[in-house]
Order: structure tokens, then C-alpha cells, then sequence
């Protein structure tokens, strides 16, 4: 049962325990909290703290309502969780681990088993025993990955890509976000305007379209502000955006703002910038993408556009089980929108262009 206080019904309503009372009572992570509850068996903790959380989730009834969500004594659905990233990628990059988390609480309140499995640069196998029900796959497959799922169950659901029609899937409205970020900041007086983000690749070093790129592009041409020196990619990492801003600092005329394609890369441009002595957002105005925890945090607070990452997770799951409960045919995609937070790290373009 999702826990939250509903918005639909006009008189009061308690409001349930959550997995984030649990972690909070507890002294541990969401994720800790998830895998433990999820009877994640590669999960390495103490049974101390195992015990520790299945008590506070018993004492906040937290298992009574998951059950109440189970009708009856169905059988499980077993959910194979397919990820794109190695489990040290997803280290570094908040957005595709906070899309499993989502996939993964939303999995323990509807009560359905899930089979994780990492690409780790290597084809996707699995043994007999594991047979499926349905699969998610978050992050970009190639059709050769996609064609080895369908081997395993004709119930997939892809997670931020939509690689054919004829799947189910849940993206970020990535278009309409750029054009709100572009038209803010044009707004403010900005026309020199720079975009730092990153390429993936799909198998055999075929680049995937990102659309973020594709409409700062498109939206500056036809206003006739796109200067194609202002365009800088790399990784969706810290490091490249730390290394891609030192960069497009040594342009004599450069950009008065910066978008960058992650939260992560941005904390790496703020770094060069101050290094460098250009104040955000004096001389400098910086917006990001995704909203990591830490972003409001910095110094000064980064201006970003919020993704609903868990929302997605649990859009997806929700996509699957409506597959297997329906037995539907035709595919449905999902669009998440955004929410652009603005903060202390964007302003008006500096009277005196150029960076000091």
C-alpha cells in the first residue's frame, strides 16, 4: 500500500508509516531499509541491524499494510531489475540509483519479488531457475539487449529510454525543461548561453540521442543565439564538468551561464569557477539537472530542474504489473514532467560581459 496521506478524499485521513520513518527510527539508509525489507539476501549488514528494522517495521505496522495491499494468497510476481550501469556507476551517478530505489519500495509495498541484475559490460544472463514474470530495465539497452529480455518475458518496461513503440515505457520530459531553463535565463538578460553535458553510448560506441542537447540547439538556432563553440560534452560526472568548465573558461568571450546535463557535473563547474575567481552567479549563473539531496546544500544553492527519479521507479512498476493484471496488447509510455527550482546559483547577466 503506497504510504502517504491521500489527496483525493476530503475528510482526514491517518497518515501510514513510511520507509523514511523506518530509516529515520532505525539510524540507517532508505536503501538499507528497502533491501532489508525486500529479504535482500546480497545485502551485507549485521543481523543486528536486520533485526533492528524488521522490529520498527513491525512496530509501525508497516508489514500489516504491505500485506493488506496482497490480495489474498496470489503467488508473487517475480520482477527481474535491470541495470544499465555497473554497481560502481551507479555509485557515482544519484540519478539511476534513486530510479532503483523507487523501482524497489514501490516493489516491497506491492509485494512483488524482485531479480536484480547488473550489466557490468557483459550480456545479460539468466539461470533457468529464475524464470520471470516481467522485467524493468532502467537505463539504455541496445535492440540486442532488448531482444535477449524478450527471451526471458514478453512483460518489459523500459526506464528513462524508449527504445520502440511497441514497449512500455516511463522518460523525463527533458524538452519542455530546457526550453523553461533556456527561457529563464534569456529572461534575465543572458545571451551567451553554454551547455556542458554528456553522451552515452550504447553497444558497439553508437551514441544516444539526448534531448536536452538536441533542444538547447534547436531552441537557441531559432532565436538566433546558438554560438556552437559553447557546446562542451563529456560524462555525466563531477570530474567532466570540473575539467569541461576549465575549458570553456579559456574562451576570451565566453559564456555569462552555463547549463550542465547533472547536478554532479555542476558541483564539478562551480569548482573550476571558483577556482578560476568567477562568482556564481555575479559573472556566472549555473543551473543543473536532477536535484540530487546535496544540491540545495552548496554554497551558493544550486538552481536545477527536479526529476522525479523515484516517481519513475514506481511508474514503472506500476506499467508492469498493469501488463500482467490486464493482459493488454498495446504499449503505454509515460512522460514525467519537471519542476524547475530556481535558487541562489542563477541571476541576471553581468552588466560587463566576460569573466574576470
Amino acid at each position: 500500500m503506497r504510504t502517504f496521506t491521500s489527496k483525493k478524499t476530503g475528510g482526514w485521513v491517518c497518515k501510514m508509516a513510511t520507509l523514511k520513518d523506518i530509516a529515520l527510527r532505525a539510524g540507517v539508509s532508505l536503501a538499507t531499509v528497502s533491501r532489508v525489507l525486500s529479504e535482500d539476501q546480497s545485502l551485507s549488514v549485521t543481523n543486528e541491524t536486520r533485526e533492528r528494522i524488521i522490529l520498527i517495521a513491525q512496530e509501525l505496522n508497516y508489514r500489516t499494510i504491505k500485506r493488506k495491499n496482497v490480495q489474498g494468497k496470489r503467488k508473487k510476481a517475480k520482477i527481474g531489475l535491470i541495470y544499465w550501469y555497473s554497481e560502481e556507476q551507479e555509485r557515482e551517478d544519484p540519478y539511476y540509483l534513486s530510479i532503483r530505489l523507487g523501482v524497489e519500495k514501490a516493489g516491497f509495498e506491492r509485494g512483488v519479488d524482485l531479480i536484480k541484475l547488473y550489466k557490468n559490460d557483459q550480456p545479460f544472463r539468466m539461470s533457468k531457475q529464475d524464470e520471470l514474470d516481467g522485467v524493468i530495465a532502467i537505463g539504455k539497452f541496445s535492440p540486442e539487449d532488448i531482444e535477449i529480455f524478450k527471451t526471458w518475458t514478453d512483460k518489459i518496461v523500459a526506464v528513462d529510454f524508449s527504445p520502440t513503440d511497441e514497449l512500455d515505457s516511463v522518460v523525463v520530459d527533458f524538452r519542455k525543461a530546457m526550453i523553461h531553463v533556456l527561457e529563464h535565463l534569456i529572461q534575465f538578460g543572458h545571451e551567451r548561453i553554454g551547455y556542458i553535458g554528456g553522451h552515452e553510448y550504447l553497444q558497439g560506441n553508437k551514441p544516444i540521442h539526448d534531448e536536452r542537447e538536441t533542444t538547447f540547439i534547436e531552441y537557441l538556432t531559432l532565436g538566433g543565439k546558438f554560438n556552437p563553440d559553447f557546446i562542451w560534452t563529456g560524462k555525466f560526472t563531477a570530474e567532466d564538468g570540473y575539467t569541461l568548465t576549465k575549458e570553456a573558461l579559456k574562451l576570451e568571450n565566453g559564456p555569462t551561464a552555463f547549463i550542465l546535463g547533472s547536478d554532479s557535473m555542476a558541483i564539478g563547474a562551480m569548482r573550476a569557477l571558483h577556482e578560476q575567481g568567477v562568482r556564481v552567479p555575479e559573472q556566472a549563473s549555473i543551473i543543473g539537472f536532477n536535484d540530487i539531496e546535496m544540491s540545495k546544500y552548496l554554497q551558493p544553492s544550486l538552481t536545477t530542474v527536479q526529476v522525479h527519479t523515484e516517481f519513475m521507479g514506481e511508474s514503472a512498476l506500476d506499467l508492469l504489473l498493469d501488463q500482467l493484471s490486464t493482459k493488454r496488447q498495446i504499449a503505454k509510455k509515460i512522460v514525467i514532467p519537471t519542476k524547475f527550482l530556481i535558487r541562489e546559483s542563477s541571476g541576471k547577466a553581468p552588466v560587463i560581459a566576460g569573466q574576470t
